[in-house]
């Protein structure tokens, strides 16, 4: 009998198995899988980022971007100014299915088409030929601007809610705006260095932050609910309020809409991580449906909470913290260390929102470089350590800038990055409305992996007329006979932005084509 060798870890033959399966690890990772490759080849699009995002991950990086509950308790005070609870509540509701269909219409685009571009990809592929490359290249700016200003607001929300924590522990000290305006920045820059040196555990990151967020949502509604006064149901249920003076509680609440709008908004982002997301077609529209449902549902279970806790709302909104939440947290615990505790969680999940959102607008940036529709476009679409680094550090630049307007005025900051608001939801009709044309006038249609069938016209049609009415409302200000420092100049901005973009537009069209001209019919 022949004795039994073990066989040697370090022979050369061990040795090729495991440099072929690291190589096979590798590819998996770089290209993801069949149909990730199938769907860039369509596209014409090189693989440039590493597909290292699981279905838990992107989960968690859509979620925590969405951030629906912690953004209702940072902004109910809009619908509860005009509208009330009751109005509050119902726009809550009614907003929670307009989305829902907007996200199911672009869910199915996102199967069809899984690349980092979004919207203005969508529209160059699904828009009539002669009109795709001009359609396409002002949604794909209205998408940049979006999510840039959304980079700032969120590290801008996450800074002053820092000095709300301060005047909370420290009733002596004095808050000075351009305090807040500090704290955003340092925020700004712990995002990029997040975003650049700690890339490749961001997805490790954004998985560990989705659990905060649920139970974080639980650590703050279990005290509210046990703690706080609650106010009669009759009343929460039923009372309106017409604080703009519109002389119509409908009206009232409707330009409530705003609150509702900027919680629901985005689960899209998924979109704009494609290209380093494994198997993207069939992963991406359950990741836009899991995060549009499960944070809506987030969402309306602390609206209502917050209407029955928040007590006196003239009191509340006169809290010297800036943010009524915290008051509220402070009036329900009688603690300042429950309070802060409570705070520090919304805290640390705005910071992440805002971390998730840098990430965002820089694919977003690349992506519209890549297809050459911003200036300095071979600088943008650079891609370093399987990261586009320029467009990243580009995000935090135009951050800090924006963030820099409001040393000067709150108001001006808050127009510029309510802007982005706007932009997205232009980005989303448009889009929507393309592929509406396509269904309406018989055009073929893509494959995909979430088809809507012979529910998609009907569907594709009802969210157009939600993000409309919507689209509009944002633009109404919050009193019906403003002073000029509180009018909504959105509409103004808008309008300039979009000069602006036309104006480049000019010099812009002989180099950008529209990615439909790069696709294969494979």
């Amino acid at each position: 009998m022949e004795p039994h060798h073990e066989p040697n870890p370090y022979s050369s033959k061990h040795l090729d198995v495991e440099e072929k399966t690291q190589e096979i690890i590798h590819i998996v990772e770089k290209h993801g899988t069949e149909l990730d490759v199938h769907d860039m080849e369509r596209m014409g699009k090189s693989q440039q980022f590493k597909r290292n995002f699981t279905f838990f991950s992107t989960l968690g990086f859509a979620m925590v971007l969405m951030s629906s509950w912690e953004t209702q308790l940072a902004t109910a005070v809009f619908g509860l100014t005009n509208g009330g609870t009751a109005g509050a509540i119902y726009i809550y509701i009614a907003t929670f299915f307009g989305f829902g269909l907007a996200i199911i219409s672009m869910a199915e685009m996102a199967s069809m088409a899984p690349t980092a571009g979004g919207q203005y990809h969508w529209v160059s592929e699904f828009a009539a030929p002669s009109k795709q490359k001009f359609v396409s290249y002002m949604t794909g700016w209205l998408c940049v601007l979006g999510w840039q200003a959304g980079s700032a607001a969120g590290c801008y929300l996450a800074g002053t809610e820092i000095q709300g924590l301060i005047v909370l522990n420290h009733p002596n000290y004095v808050p000075q705006r351009w305090h807040g305006s500090l704290l955003a920045i340092a925020l700004v820059l712990v995002s990029l260095f997040i975003n650049t040196v700690l890339a490749k555990v961001l997805p490790t990151i954004q998985a560990t932050i989705l659990v905060l967020h649920v139970f974080g949502f639980i650590a703050i509604l279990i005290p509210l609910w046990v703690l706080s006064p609650h106010a009669p149901a009759d009343r929460v249920f039923r009372e309106f309020n017409d604080g703009g003076d519109w002389r119509s509680m409908g009206l009232a609440a409707l330009v409530g809409i705003l609150s509702p709008t900027v919680s629901l908004i985005g689960p899209d982002a998924a979109v704009h991580i494609s290209e380093e997301v494994r198997n993207a077609s069939k992963t991406l529209p359950r990741i836009m449906l899991a995060t549009a449902t499960g944070n809506g549902i987030l969402g309306f279970v602390m609206l209502i909470t917050f209407c029955f806790c928040i007590g006196n709302l003239e009191e509340v909104l006169q809290t010297p913290t800036g943010y009524p939440f915290i008051q509220v947290f402070y009036n329900a615990t009688r603690s300042t260390g429950g309070a802060t505790t409570m705070t520090s969680i919304m805290v640390i999940l705005s910071h992440f929102c805002a971390v998730t959102n840098m990430t965002t607008a820089s694919r977003q940036l690349f992506s519209f470089a890549r297809d050459r529709g911003t200036p300095f476009h071979a600088f943008f679409k650079q891609v370093t350590y399987d990261i586009p680094i320029p467009a990243i550090i580009t995000t935090a630049i135009f951050s800090i800038a924006l963030i820099c307007i409001s040393f000067g005025s709150t108001i001006a900051f808050n127009q510029l990055t309510s802007l982005g608001t706007v932009a997205l939801l232009s980005s989303y009709m448009i889009s929507i409305g393309c592929m509406t044309w396509r269904r309406i006038t018989s055009q073929p249609l893509l494959p995909s992996h979430f088809s809507l069938g012979m529910w998609g016209l009907p569907i594709n049609i009802g969210a157009l007329m939600f993000l409309i009415l919507a689209f509009v409302m944002i633009f109404f200000p919050p009193l019906r006979q403003p002073p000029v420092e509180s009018m909504n100049w959105s509409v103004v901005i808008f309008a300039g932005v979009l000069l602006l973009s036309l104006g480049y537009w000019f010099r812009a069209r002989g180099k950008y084509v529209g990615p439909v001209m790069l696709v294969k019919r494979i």
